[in-house]
Order: structure tokens, then sequence, then C-alpha cells
């Protein structure tokens, strides 16, 4: 059994934003050479995500909307996080959103559904963050 591990690394300017890493999760995998088992992808970060959907802009409005409503970001004054931080909605929705997602690899590709899109969320960002890409089998 082959074993790959890699990371990827992100700054989002803005507080919060979704990117697409389905590519860069395709290279690795390429790089590694595996045809068939698995791969992780988690954010390694408490205030970040990972997760699979369809890659739409109107989607990822929504995202933003309904993840605001659940957990808005002010007044800062309604959480206790730390006493003194501004992102304990960042928490909140990074849990909503989930760590990480494991997608089978067929044939040395991604085996994911259709219009299935591997992304990165970012809730609190403008610092340099990581996604480990972990990856296992034949």
């Amino acid at each position: 059994m082959k074993s790959h591990r890699q990371e990827l690394w992100f700054n989002v300017p803005a507080r919060r934003g979704f990117l697409n890493i389905t590519p860069q999760v395709e290279e690795i995998l390429a790089a590694s050479g595996v045809q068939e088992g698995l791969v992780l992808v988690n954010a390694m970060h408490i205030t970040a995500s990972v997760f699979i959907n369809d890659d739409e802009s109107g989607l990822h409005h929504d995202y933003e909307v309904w993840l605001e409503k659940l957990a808005p970001h002010e007044p800062i004054s309604q959480y206790r996080h730390n006493g003194a931080e501004d992102n304990a909605d960042a928490h909140m929705k990074r849990q909503i959103m989930g760590r990480e997602v494991v997608v089978a690899i067929t044939q040395g590709r991604l085996d994911l559904g259709p219009w299935e899109q591997i992304f990165y969320g970012e809730f609190d960002g403008r610092r340099r963050k990581r996604v480990l890409v972990k990856i296992i089998g034949e």
C-alpha cells in the first residue's frame, strides 16, 4: 500500500470565502501514483472547513446568508469565546460545514458524483492556513 501526504496553504484576504480546491487535490493525486484507494482532505485550522458541493456562485451566496443567520458575526458581545476574540462565529460555521471529506479513488481519479467539487471554506481569513491531503491505496 502507498501513502502520500501533502499540504495546501491558503491566505484568503477576506474574512470569509470559498475556494474550489479540486484541481489541487487532483494534482496531488496524480503525483501520488495511487490508482485505487482513498483521499482525505481536511482543514487543519478550527475556523476553516473542507466540504463537497456544487461550484455555483448562487449556492455560495446562499451559504454565506444561511451561515450568517445561524452564527452571525456581530454583535461580537453575544459570544463568550476567549473573552475578547472576534471569531466565535467562525468556529461555529466550521462546525456546521465540517472538518474534512474522504473521496474514493478509482482508476487514478477522484470518484466524485455529478457536479461535486471539493471546497476550502474560510470563516476567519486574512492569515495563512493549511489543508492536509492524505492519500492511501495501491
